[in-house]
């Protein structure tokens, strides 16, 4: 009768422990979830700016039309693609895209001086700091959610239901990566 009594103590410990760590796993990549459409906001947000943007220097830089049709299509497929490492891959050349435009607009005074320009100038900049922010929450639900897929014994719980390691918002382009080399 004790051994039995045991035994269900045993098993009744091992049910509720296996909820917990599921329960565990559930929430960390609801986060994640959560995490990634913070990211997908902000970025939406950026492509609703690019277009005003584009609109406004259209009308300066005619002749630049390289330019912008490269922010154009960058931005076009950005918005189609769900996949994260894609995303971040075509978020990263848009944003050196952005920069080239930006770098062009400064052979044209009458556009450096158009408030709508500066103004969008200035809402995109403090957008990318809000999308910096969303990728920092992103990634570090990410890797919470990561080290709970990996780590024994929720790993065990982990590959029998299915779950999967979330993928980084990561900065692929070395060049992004670097530090500006400055010299005097």
């Amino acid at each position: 009768m004790i051994a039995l009594l045991i035994f269900i103590g045993i098993v009744l410990v091992l049910a509720v422990w296996l909820v917990a760590i599921y329960n565990s796993l559930v929430k960390n990549r609801n986060m994640v979830k959560e995490g990634w459409s913070g990211i997908e906001v902000q970025l939406k947000r950026r492509a609703n700016l690019i277009l005003n943007l584009l609109e406004t220097v259209k009308g300066y830089m005619g002749h630049e039309r390289g330019v912008l049709e490269k922010v154009t299509e960058l931005r076009a497929q950005s918005m189609g693609t769900q996949n994260v490492g894609e995303r971040a891959k075509l978020e990263g050349a848009l944003s050196r895209s952005l920069a080239n435009l930006f770098a062009v607009a400064e052979g044209y005074p009458d556009l450096k001086a158009n408030q709508n320009f500066l103004d969008l100038q200035g809402q995109l900049s403090q957008l990318e700091e809000q999308i910096q922010m969303a990728r920092r929450y992103y990634n570090g639900t990410v890797r919470d959610y990561n080290i709970q897929v990996e780590s024994f014994p929720s790993n065990l719980v982990a590959n029998f239901f299915g779950f999967k390691q979330a993928e980084f918002f990561e900065i692929t382009d070395e060049a992004d990566r670097a530090v500006p080399k400055v010299s005097f």
